[in-house]
């Protein structure tokens, strides 16, 4: 005889776990991630340049639009992959547009702006570990966490845009061996990490950073004319390209759930 236990009386029902608000790590993340890091380069020049504002207002209008879209995100119960990754994409633009102001507006030299983004960022995951134990991208689960780790994502691309920048102004770097070099180092991080044990948030949030220069490299190749060594697609011709390709991956991972982290997950090692 088998017996079916219930709940006492007047009882609840456990709560259900807090789903986490971040796509689990796949190689469709590190896709869309450049993609929307490459729209963020190329879409900022061309709204930069066709707006009519000015650098400063340009930047203005899509804060706006950005902070529209996080009120979306965090109102979500569970991860939403176009409204999550709409975020990125407006978050990869005004980062950019934030590198720019502060060097072509204020004339902050690149090192400066690169400093100052590390130490920004440093100073995030800082407190973001203090705060709540963990820096796993795997438990997004809470206001407070979220806001740390958009921060973080923020800090991520306007440090990519100022180090990238740096870079290829000290080192006068061709498209196309930009995209080499930033590709290299990218794989020997991931090589480092599956063979030498390199923590995974480390590896995580480095691989971040560095999608930053290596989308707008492959976004300068495209777009610039090809006497200043690109393909001469140009700015529109680009993003709407990649943002096509970023809607397709997103109405595809809505449809499959390729990328939903099973809930779940609370005991999970960081990233």
């Amino acid at each position: 005889m088998t017996y079916e236990t219930r709940p006492a009386t007047g009882s609840r029902a456990p709560a259900a776990p807090p789903r986490n608000k971040v796509p689990e790590i796949t190689a469709y993340f590190w896709v869309i991630k450049v993609l929307c890091t490459t729209v963020g380069e190329t879409a900022a020049d061309y709204l930069d340049a066709r707006l009519g504002l000015g650098l400063t207002g340009t930047s203005l209008v899509m804060t706006a639009l950005l902070v529209i879209a996080l009120v979306a995100q965090f109102r979500t119960q569970a991860y939403r992959p176009g409204t999550y990754w709409l975020v990125v994409v407006l978050v990869s633009v005004v980062g950019t547009l934030i590198s720019d102001n502060l060097t072509d507006n204020l004339g902050v030299p690149l090192e400066v702006t690169t400093a100052v983004f590390a130490v920004a960022l440093a100073a995030t995951f800082a407190l973001w570990s203090k705060r709540e134990g963990t820096l796993s991208v795997h438990r997004v689960d809470s206001v407070r966490r979220e806001a740390f780790y958009w921060a973080a994502v923020l800090f991520t691309f306007a440090l990519g845009t100022a180090a990238g920048d740096l870079v290829a102004e000290r080192m006068s770097l061709g498209y196309r061996v930009a995209v080499l070099l930033f590709g290299l180092l990218i794989a020997a991080i991931a090589v480092t990490h599956h063979t030498m044990g390199l923590g995974a948030v480390l590896s995580f949030w480095t691989v971040y950073v560095l999608t930053r220069p290596l989308g707008a490299s492959i976004g300068d190749y495209l777009s610039q004319p090809a006497e200043d060594g690109g393909l001469g697609f140009g700015t529109v011709v680009t993003s709407a390209l990649f943002l096509g390709v970023i809607l397709g991956l997103v109405v595809f991972l809505t449809l499959s759930r390729r990328d939903v982290t099973d809930g779940e997950q609370v005991s999970r090692p960081a990233v």
